[in-house]
Parts: C-alpha cells; structure tokens; sequence
C-alpha cells in the first residue's frame, strides 16, 4: 500500500466507541451532532483500522493523507454553521480506475505504474463522479485494488498490488473488479466505496462480500475519466452495508453531466427528494416479482442456491409478494445470450469500442500525460498486449466489428451489431414486464457457491451480460448464508430507470429480518483480537 505523503495516526480511536461494522451516513451524522468526535477525529480512526486489517486483505492500494485536511476543512464549516450534505465527512474509497488528482490511475497493471516499471497516467482533473463525492464533503480515504484493467468479475489476484483478500470469506474469491472497494467497506475501514461495473463488478463483489451494490442504468451515472472497458456498458455505482447508505450515494453519483452526454437520457428521471427519501418497509406489499428460470438463462442453480431461494420466495410471499415463475419462458430472451470464445461464460459483446474509448479516456487527462492517444497506449503496453494471445482480453479479436475499430481508434467505432442486440433485448424485457404486469425481478445473484480464491472457476452468476448489454439496472443484497459460511445474496433489476423503486424493494427485504452478520476479521498484530 502506497501514500501520497505522511498520514499523522497519533491518537487511539478506541475510545470514540466507534462501531465500524454498524457505522452508517446517519450514524456518522448522528456522532457529529452528538459531539461524539469530528470528521477529523473519525477519518484518522479509519487510517488506524485501515492500518490494522489493510496489510491482511489489501483492499486499499494508495491512501491520500489530504483526507485528514479535507475533514478538518468540515468541522470548521460546521462549527461556522454552515449548510453540509448528507455525505460530510462520511469516509469513502474510490476504485483505482477513477481519476483522483494527485493520484496514478493504475488499473491494476504494472505498466501504468512508475514503481512497477511502467509509467504514471495522472489525471489533471477529477473524474466527475470523484468530482461529486468531493464537492458533497465526503472524505476520500484512498484508492482501491483491481484486476489488470479490471478485465475480470471474479479476483484482483493479476494486480500489481497483490490479490485482495475476500472479508466475508477469505479462501473464497472476493468479486471483482471492484475488489477492493467491497473488501475495504466490508471491513469497516470505509462508509462507502465507488465501483463500477462492464460485466459484473458491482454486483459480485457486493454480493461476494455480503454487501449492497447498485449497478445503475446506463446514462444514469457520468463515467467519464473513468479507465473504459466500454463506453456503452460501463457504469459506476455505490458500495455499502446497508441499502439506505447506497442510495443516499447514489443521490450524489447521479445527474447529467457535460463531459458524458449519455447522462442527458436520464435527466428528469431521478426521484424528487432523492433515491433514500422513498425507501419504504411495505414496498414490497402487492408488488409482482418474476423468478429465475430457463427462459432467462438456461444455466440452472446449484441444489442449495435453490434451497436458498425457496427460502427467499416463502419470505417474500410474506412480504406480500406475487411470485411469478420463469415470467421469460418461451420470450426468446435466453437465445440471445453467447459467451465470447475463447470465454465460456462471459457475453462481451458491447466491448468493441474499447480502442476509441481509451482514445477518449487518455485525451481527457490533459497535455502532462505520458500516454496521450491510443497508439501510445499500445507502443508503451506491446510486450504485455492485453488484446493478444496471452493478454487478458484476448478475447477482444473475436468481437464482431472490433478489428476494424482496432484500426482507426480516432473514429468513432461501428457497433451496430451491439446496438441491435441491445434493442432486442429491451423489446423482449419490456414485452415480457407488460405481459405479466411485473414490477421487478429478484434472482440469486449467482447460481452457486463462491470459487475457491487460488483456484480457476470463475463466479458463475445469473445477470451479467443480460444487464449490462441492455443497461438495466440491478440491486443487489445480502440474504443469508451457504452450510459453509459462502454468503448468498439477492439480485431485484428492474426497467430501465427504475432504481427508486428496486431500491424501495431491496430495503423492504433487508428490514424484513437478519440476512446479514459482521464478518470476524483478521488482525495482523501479533496476539491482537480481531
């Protein structure tokens, strides 16, 4: 773990009484009334936990001791009795990818870090999500771990770093590529922490380490300054414990923004009074929810991920739930999916623009910039080809129309294959909620146990691909527990702009009983008690 200049950890945060596993945006709030401790006070305990557990599951892999002035800079303007949001002084942490000034944007890989070899992308200007986070007073801890350009759902094992430890169960992968966002608010050293998801990031690693994750539509959420994997699937979303703590993040992510004109579809979608302001424990009463089935993917669960889900659907009818059965049977919906060779589970369909949009991405940080276009990029990268046999997109070449992107990165790529396999699926979906008058759908978030962390076998979920080609967005979250202690989580998705509502109906599941329990966490302090 690396950082920007000296971090002061004098002090013992112990006697705060700080509850990080049950530290929530309104607990923090409600400390800050009380006079319980000061935004300084509480972001230099989080360096001291980050310091006790960070060398055990390397969640975080640059710490940014300005965060220590920034909450300072909160306490005075509370005290002068000014204005603050709902988000000052709540400690977050920001995924690697995202531009943060002062910071290198690494993606993982060891050539675009000074210190491995490579060389530094630093961003002129925050990415504009850091950007909101920043102007809303959260206090940004530090950056966290990914996989070598986040080419993977499962692990951060390639990184640079070193692999990020999973906290809920640390022999099991940790979900990726947000791994280290969702190891560092699991284990209490963050409120919150940005991720972002192209086929999965958001959603298993949240639900890999017992956790709320909102991939949002695409459009909903700015993603620019943001290391693409692709400009028309990339979205970027929140990571917490609790469903009221994600929305009220959401509230600062979402909104049009200038430098991502995709955000202009969303304006005037977004909920008056904000997505945590109509989080209701009856949203859930008369609502119709379809389940996993065949005619969504023809991959069934494991035996206990069914037994699991039977235990859900007796929950949710308790709840005053409609349960309607493989709603997409007979839809077409499953013949769409196709996993890309040499891929045996991942449809990348949507990737192919991926040249043009790290043209994009590198322009964007300004004239200092070692690598400023495309052919930069691979002239600096050629021994390690990430799109070659051995790199870790090789999968990339088999795309329909990406060689020709390949060739002219400066043109804005032809994707209409994508295009039209995105609007066959919004047809089907969209057909398929009105036939059955569906409100939402809930599915296991994945189809089974989490794979060993040394092993080979990837998370085997149930939505990536089908949501991230249609830009749907997802909810996902915590809902108990495997035999052997793997947790086991839920995913609600819904139309596209309906995250008020799928939030509305993870909260109501979530206060409907325990689904989730603090992790035991590894203290590496010779003889400490975790």
């Amino acid at each position: 773990m690396e950082r920007a200049g000296a971090i002061n950890l004098g002090g013992d945060s112990a006697g705060l009484g700080i509850d990080f596993d049950g530290l929530t945006v309104e607990a923090v709030q409600q400390g800050f009334r009380a006079g319980r401790f000061t935004a300084e006070q509480l972001a230099r305990a989080c360096f001291q936990r980050i310091e006790r557990y960070n060398p055990t599951y390397n969640a975080l892999i640059f710490l940014n001791p300005a965060a220590l002035d920034d909450a300072r800079k909160i306490d005075e303007r509370r005290t002068r009795g000014e204005a603050l949001g709902p988000l000052a002084g709540v400690p977050v942490v920001i995924k690697d990818p995202m531009d943060m000034v002062g910071f290198p944007t690494t993606a993982g890989w060891s050539k675009l870090y000074s210190k491995t070899g490579g060389v530094d992308l630093m961003p002129q200007r925050d990415a504009p999500v850091v950007a909101r986070m920043r102007a809303a007073g959260a206090i940004m801890l530090g950056k966290t771990n990914v996989p070598v350009l986040s080419h993977t759902g499962t692990h951060a094992n390639d990184s640079w770093a070193g692999p990020t430890i999973n906290v809920a169960m640390p022999t099991r992968m940790p979900g990726g590529s947000s791994a280290g966002t969702a190891s560092a608010v699991a284990a209490g050293m963050a409120v919150l922490g940005l991720a972002e998801e192209t086929g999965g990031s958001i959603q298993n690693p949240a639900s890999a380490q017992d956790l709320v994750g909102i991939k949002p539509t695409i459009g909903l959420v700015p993603n620019a300054g943001v290391v693409p994997l692709s400009g028309n699937r990339d979205v970027v979303g929140p990571i917490a414990r609790n469903v009221t703590d994600a929305a009220l993040c959401l509230d600062v992510l979402a909104g049009y923004s200038s430098e991502d004109p995709k955000t202009l579809a969303g304006v005037g979608r977004q909920p008056e009074g904000g997505y945590a302001a109509g989080l209701r424990r009856e949203a859930l009463q008369g609502k119709r929810i379809g389940l996993y089935g065949p005619g969504w993917r023809a991959q069934p669960l494991s035996d206990e991920a069914s037994a699991l889900y039977e235990r859900v659907k007796g929950e949710l009818t308790a709840l005053g739930v409609t349960l309607i059965d493989d709603p997409f049977a007979g839809s077409g919906f499953a013949a769409l999916r196709k996993p890309t060779p040499p891929l045996v589970n991942f449809d990348a369909r949507g990737l192919e623009s991926i040249p043009y949009d790290l043209e994009c991405y590198l322009a964007r940080l300004g004239p200092a910039s070692p690598l400023k276009t495309f052919a930069e990029f691979a002239k600096a990268t050629e021994d390690e080809n990430p799109f070659g046999p051995n790199g870790v997109l090789r999968y990339m070449p088999n795309l329909p129309q990406f060689n020709a992107a390949l060739a002219n990165p400066s043109l804005p790529p032809d994707i209409s294959e994508f295009i039209e396999l995105k609007a066959r699926y919004l047809r089907i979906f969209e057909r398929v909620f009105c036939e059955h008058r569906l409100d939402a759908l809930v599915f296991p978030q994945m189809r089974g146990e989490l794979p060993s962390l040394r092993g080979t076998d990837t998370i085997q979920e149930t939505t990536v691909g089908e949501i991230n080609i249609a830009g749907l967005p997802g909810i996902a979250v915590p809902a108990g527990y495997y035999a052997s202690g793997a947790p086991f989580g839920l995913i609600f998705v819904g139309r596209q702009w309906d995250e008020a509502a799928l939030l509305g109906y993870a909260y109501a599941y979530e206060q409907s009983g325990t689904h989730r329990h603090a992790p035991a966490l590894a203290d590496t302090r010779e003889g400490a008690a975790s």
